[in-house]
Protein backbone atom coordinates (compact mmCIF):
# COMPACT_ATOMS: atom_id res chain seq x y z
CA UNK A 1 0.00 0.00 0.00
CA UNK A 2 1.40 3.21 -0.60
CA UNK A 3 0.50 7.14 0.15
CA UNK A 4 1.69 9.85 -2.46
CA UNK A 5 1.25 13.30 -2.03
CA UNK A 6 -1.52 14.42 -4.05
CA UNK A 7 -0.77 15.15 -8.38
CA UNK A 8 -2.22 18.30 -8.36
CA UNK A 9 1.27 19.45 -5.82
CA UNK A 10 3.15 18.72 -9.01
CA UNK A 11 1.21 20.76 -10.85
CA UNK A 12 1.96 23.36 -8.28
CA UNK A 13 5.37 22.77 -7.73
CA UNK A 14 6.46 22.00 -11.58
CA UNK A 15 6.78 18.50 -13.10
CA UNK A 16 8.46 16.64 -11.41
CA UNK A 17 10.94 13.84 -13.13
CA UNK A 18 11.32 11.59 -10.58
CA UNK A 19 7.58 11.61 -9.14
CA UNK A 20 8.23 8.71 -6.88
CA UNK A 21 11.05 9.90 -4.63
CA UNK A 22 7.41 11.48 -3.17
CA UNK A 23 5.95 8.25 -1.99
CA UNK A 24 6.18 6.79 0.93
CA UNK A 25 6.16 2.86 0.78
CA UNK A 26 4.62 1.04 3.47
CA UNK A 27 5.51 -2.76 4.30
CA UNK A 28 7.90 -2.32 0.94
CA UNK A 29 11.25 -3.13 2.68
CA UNK A 30 12.60 0.11 1.64
CA UNK A 31 14.93 0.96 4.71
CA UNK A 32 13.97 4.71 4.51
CA UNK A 33 10.24 6.96 4.23
CA UNK A 34 9.40 10.08 3.40
CA UNK A 35 7.44 11.95 5.16
CA UNK A 36 5.07 15.58 5.87
CA UNK A 37 6.35 18.33 4.27
CA UNK A 38 8.57 20.57 6.66
CA UNK A 39 8.80 23.87 5.39
CA UNK A 40 8.87 26.14 2.18
CA UNK A 41 11.66 28.78 2.28
CA UNK A 42 11.13 32.00 0.30
CA UNK A 43 13.95 34.29 -0.04
CA UNK A 44 13.60 38.11 1.43
CA UNK A 45 15.99 41.15 0.94
CA UNK A 46 14.84 42.44 4.45
CA UNK A 47 13.11 40.07 7.05
CA UNK A 48 11.67 42.60 8.92
CA UNK A 49 9.21 43.76 6.49
CA UNK A 50 7.87 40.15 6.09
CA UNK A 51 8.28 39.08 9.44
CA UNK A 52 5.46 41.85 10.64
CA UNK A 53 3.47 40.74 7.75
CA UNK A 54 3.53 37.73 9.08
CA UNK A 55 3.37 38.05 13.14
CA UNK A 56 1.05 41.76 12.62
CA UNK A 57 -0.82 41.21 10.11
CA UNK A 58 -2.28 37.99 9.57
CA UNK A 59 -1.57 36.94 13.25
CA UNK A 60 1.03 33.96 12.91
CA UNK A 61 3.22 32.73 15.31
CA UNK A 62 7.03 34.22 14.27
CA UNK A 63 10.17 32.88 15.32
CA UNK A 64 13.35 34.89 16.59
CA UNK A 65 15.48 35.78 13.68
CA UNK A 66 18.58 33.21 14.19
CA UNK A 67 22.09 33.54 12.18
CA UNK A 68 23.33 30.44 10.74
CA UNK A 69 26.80 31.84 9.32
CA UNK A 70 27.60 27.89 7.95
CA UNK A 71 24.70 28.16 5.48
CA UNK A 72 25.29 32.34 4.84
CA UNK A 73 22.01 33.31 5.87
CA UNK A 74 19.35 34.63 8.78
CA UNK A 75 16.27 32.85 9.64
CA UNK A 76 12.80 32.98 10.63
CA UNK A 77 10.17 30.69 10.96
CA UNK A 78 6.28 31.17 10.72
CA UNK A 79 4.09 28.64 11.93
CA UNK A 80 1.37 27.43 9.69
CA UNK A 81 -0.14 24.18 12.04
CA UNK A 82 2.27 21.27 10.86
CA UNK A 83 4.19 23.20 8.40
CA UNK A 84 6.25 26.21 8.35
CA UNK A 85 7.07 28.93 6.26
CA UNK A 86 10.84 29.75 6.65
CA UNK A 87 11.77 33.29 5.79
CA UNK A 88 15.79 33.82 4.25
CA UNK A 89 17.81 36.95 4.58
CA UNK A 90 21.32 36.71 2.98
CA UNK A 91 24.18 36.75 6.03
CA UNK A 92 26.79 38.44 4.02
CA UNK A 93 27.73 38.75 0.19
CA UNK A 94 28.91 34.80 -0.16
CA UNK A 95 25.25 33.84 1.02
CA UNK A 96 23.60 31.71 -1.65
CA UNK A 97 20.69 33.85 -0.79
CA UNK A 98 22.73 37.33 -2.03
CA UNK A 99 22.99 35.35 -5.39
CA UNK A 100 19.38 34.13 -5.77
CA UNK A 101 18.19 37.63 -4.57
CA UNK A 102 20.48 39.27 -7.52
CA UNK A 103 18.44 37.71 -10.16
CA UNK A 104 14.75 38.43 -8.11
CA UNK A 105 15.87 41.27 -6.29
CA UNK A 106 11.95 41.10 -4.48
CA UNK A 107 12.28 37.95 -3.06
CA UNK A 108 10.78 34.46 -4.09
CA UNK A 109 10.39 30.64 -3.19
CA UNK A 110 13.91 29.36 -3.21
CA UNK A 111 13.15 25.77 -1.60
CA UNK A 112 10.35 23.23 -0.19
CA UNK A 113 12.30 21.05 2.89
CA UNK A 114 10.63 17.45 3.10
CA UNK A 115 11.62 14.85 6.31
CA UNK A 116 12.75 11.66 5.65
CA UNK A 117 13.40 9.39 8.75
CA UNK A 118 17.03 7.97 7.59
CA UNK A 119 19.06 10.60 5.47
CA UNK A 120 21.60 8.03 5.62
CA UNK A 121 19.76 5.22 3.77
CA UNK A 122 17.78 7.79 1.68
CA UNK A 123 21.22 9.18 0.22
CA UNK A 124 21.91 5.94 -0.96
CA UNK A 125 18.94 5.62 -2.57
CA UNK A 126 18.79 8.89 -4.27
CA UNK A 127 22.65 8.50 -5.37
CA UNK A 128 21.67 4.85 -6.93
CA UNK A 129 19.10 6.20 -8.66
CA UNK A 130 21.53 9.27 -10.35
CA UNK A 131 19.64 12.03 -8.50
CA UNK A 132 22.04 14.31 -7.42
CA UNK A 133 22.78 15.69 -3.30
CA UNK A 134 24.32 19.47 -3.70
CA UNK A 135 26.62 18.07 -1.14
CA UNK A 136 27.82 14.91 -0.43
CA UNK A 137 27.12 14.60 3.66
CA UNK A 138 24.38 16.26 5.23
CA UNK A 139 24.90 19.00 7.41
CA UNK A 140 23.25 20.34 10.03
CA UNK A 141 20.04 22.64 9.78
CA UNK A 142 18.30 25.54 11.61
CA UNK A 143 16.27 22.76 13.36
CA UNK A 144 19.59 21.23 14.62
CA UNK A 145 18.65 18.32 12.17
CA UNK A 146 20.80 16.78 9.27
CA UNK A 147 19.76 18.28 6.06
CA UNK A 148 20.65 17.73 2.50
CA UNK A 149 20.08 19.68 -0.47
CA UNK A 150 19.04 17.70 -4.01
CA UNK A 151 19.63 19.79 -7.33
CA UNK A 152 16.86 21.02 -8.72
CA UNK A 153 17.81 19.55 -12.39
CA UNK A 154 16.59 16.30 -10.80
CA UNK A 155 13.52 17.14 -8.90
CA UNK A 156 11.87 19.26 -11.74
CA UNK A 157 13.49 22.83 -11.10
CA UNK A 158 13.34 22.61 -7.92
CA UNK A 159 15.45 22.71 -4.86
CA UNK A 160 14.30 20.30 -2.38
CA UNK A 161 16.15 19.77 0.93
CA UNK A 162 15.60 16.55 2.61
CA UNK A 163 15.45 16.76 6.75
CA UNK A 164 15.98 14.16 9.11
CA UNK A 165 12.73 13.79 11.14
Amino acid sequence: MAACISRDIFKTLGNLRRPLLFCRSYGSGKPWNLGKLNHVAIAVPSLEGQTKLYRDVLGAKVSEPMDLPEHGVTVVFIELGETKLELLQPLGEKSPIAGYLKKKPAGGMHHICIEVDSITEALKTLSANNIQAIDPEPKIGAHGKPVVFLHPKDCGGVLTELEQA
